[in-house]
């Protein structure tokens, strides 16, 4: 009884929300770094593990493109309004729904079934003809992935409705686990293909623990099928420039997994370095995107412009707040998170080689973290007054960027010439022959300045002002303490290496603990000193949660 309790729990804050689900991504994220580390420790950045993250292409496609590209998107606003007039209509359309989106995805995924070992020589170009059939056989059976995700997404949009974020937390654990397994258990037993087995019990591990949270809030499955039913069209109308925009993405991956294919290791030292930087963009800016979309939805809905912008703004502000001093931390601690979490365990397959080239990749994302970390969350403002096109079309500019750049880039890297030495002499990659593949990471973090920018001077114009004083101020004082936090970091980094042996796993851990720890507790003691309003959020965030009672206003709050 205690336990049905606490996971059908509500939340009654955007940021509590948001917190709570920056908590669950971040051991998401912790359990990814672990599988990284197997992957680096019993592979390094061989052919195994690229052969393994190449397979992932394809499958991810699919995902994407009909799920994570509009469904997820489109399927909340329509439920709100069908659940908001007759619950048991509501039900049906969700039986509709379901049961159409998971034919369109077994229809796709069996197609690229059948022709992909053909796509996957267009994908892994710098394969040998063995290891394109092994990718082609990984991507087959990955396929499943996408089904159980389908099922998934639509049960975490009512999961979303009713604000059972908790349970909805939960389920990218339990797709981290399956993998894991997959690493230490099927690998053993069955070979590559046992991680692409690890996969797919994950992705029903990710759709099954949310089942019963569902069933508790009405959903009976039932058999329906009906592809006139009106809010499948309304559904499709939403999704298209959501889909369109996000297989853009999936289309820059492919051209991005195809360069670094022809790069000795480039794949992992790629994927590596992404998960890397992606991590403070999935505890803090998707959490936070997700928590403030039905809010917003809603405060447009009612025609409550100011509460939707006060609402924006302080969401904003507190992405900038714990996000811009994240981003300096991962710069100066970088070659010592790649060597912890990646070189860490295994015996040695992961080189000090490998660890520079990483460390520099991840160096070079960090510059556009802030930028992704706002894309999502300033996207759903779109989302929010059903505006699906802008964000897609400023998505397809940043990819044509992106695409342009990593070409270039990889180009101009790969052989001598000012720029390289200077990218070389300020990352610390001299002696290296070839640092090409860092020029992806670069293209990347430029691509999403871009796309941010565009998307935030859009959103402006399209609401007349966005609160930008407020915001900028914000940012100004943040961005001058996370520079001095950072400074305080790198000396005491130094200053510590003199004491602890940088050989050692627990020497490392050490001397980016202690470092990372006074550059944090600088930053917190003088934001809250200087009474930062984003700090005083966070915290009262945690009284409102826990008050008996909570008023219907208080719901709505930051």
């Amino acid at each position: 009884m205690v336990i049905n309790n606490i996971l059908n729990s509500q939340t009654k804050t955007i940021t509590f929300a948001a917190i709570l689900l920056a908590f669950s991504a971040g051991l998401s994220r912790l359990l990814g770094l672990l599988r990284n580390s197997l992957l680096a420790g019993q592979f390094g950045t061989g052919p195994e593990v690229n052969i393994y993250l190449a397979a992932f292409r394809i499958p991810d496609f699919v995902y994407n493109f009909l799920v994570v590209g509009g469904l997820s998107v489109a399927f909340l606003p329509i439920f709100s309004e069908y659940f908001s007039k007759e619950k048991e209509k509501a039900w049906e359309m969700v039986n509709n729904v379901l049961n159409v989106f998971l034919f369109f995805l077994f229809l796709s995924s069996l197609i690229l079934f059948i022709f992909a070992p053909i796509l996957i020589k267009f994908i892994v170009p710098g394969f040998s003809v063995k290891d394109q059939n092994l990718t082609a056989l990984l991507t087959r059976i990955m396929f499943l992935s996408p089904i159980f995700f389908g099922l998934s997404s639509i049960f975490s949009g009512v999961l979303h409705y009713f604000n059972r974020f908790l349970i909805y937390s939960l389920a990218p654990i339990f797709y981290n686990l399956g993998i894991i397994s997959g690493i230490l258990f099927l690998y053993p037993r069955f070979g590559l293909p046992g991680l692409a087995y690890g996969v797919i019990l994950g992705a029903f591990l990710h759709w099954i623990i949310q089942t019963p949270v569902v069933r508790n809030c009405g959903f009976h499955y039932r058999a329906l099928f009906n592809l006139k039913h009106p809010a499948i069209k309304e559904i499709f109308k939403l999704m298209v420039p959501r889909s369109f925009a996000v297989a853009g993405q999936q289309i820059n991956l492919i051209v991005v997994t195809a360069i670094a294919s022809t790069i000795v290791g480039g794949i992992a030292i790629f994927n590596y370095a992404n998960d890397l930087y992606y991590f403070p963009i999935g505890i803090i800016g998707i959490p936070f995107a997700l928590a403030v979309f039905p809010v917003l939805s809603k405060n447009w809905a009612e025609g409550q412009k100011e509460k939707f912008l006060e609402n924006f703004s302080s969401v904003f502000r507190q992405i900038i707040f714990l996000i811009l001093p994240a981003s300096f931390l991962i710069f100066v601690l970088r070659a010592q998170l790649v060597r912890l979490v990646l070189g860490s365990l295994g015996s040695g397959s992961f080189s000090w080689l490998d660890t520079k080239l990483t460390a520099a990749s991840l160096g070079l994302f960090s510059v556009g973290i802030l930028a992704s970390a706002l894309i999502p969350f300033v996207s759903r403002a779109f989302f929010a007054f059903q505006d699906t096109k802008t964000p897609t079309l400023i998505a397809f500019t940043a990819i044509a960027l992106n695409i342009f750049l990593s070409f270039s880039l990889v180009w101009l890297l790969s052989f001598p010439n000012f720029f390289q030495i200077l990218i070389a002499d300020t990352l610390k990659l001299g002696g290296i022959g070839d640092i090409s593949i860092i020029g992806l990471p670069l293209a990347f973090s430029l691509a999403a300045i871009l796309q941010s920018f565009l998307l935030l001077a859009l959103l402006n114009k399209k609401l007349g002002g966005i609160k930008g004083g407020e915001i900028f101020s914000s940012f100004q004082k943040v961005f001058v303490l996370s520079v001095f936090s950072g400074f305080i970091v790198y000396f005491n980094l130094h200053f510590l290496g003199r004491f602890f042996t940088t050989e050692k796993v627990w020497g490392i851990l050490t001397q980016t603990a202690l470092a990372g720890l006074t550059g944090i507790i600088f930053y917190l003691a003088i934001t809250y000193f200087l009474k930062f309003p984003e700090l005083r959020t966070i915290t009262s965030s945690f009284h409102k949660q826990f008050k008996k009672e909570v008023t219907s206003s208080e719901i709505a709050e930051p």
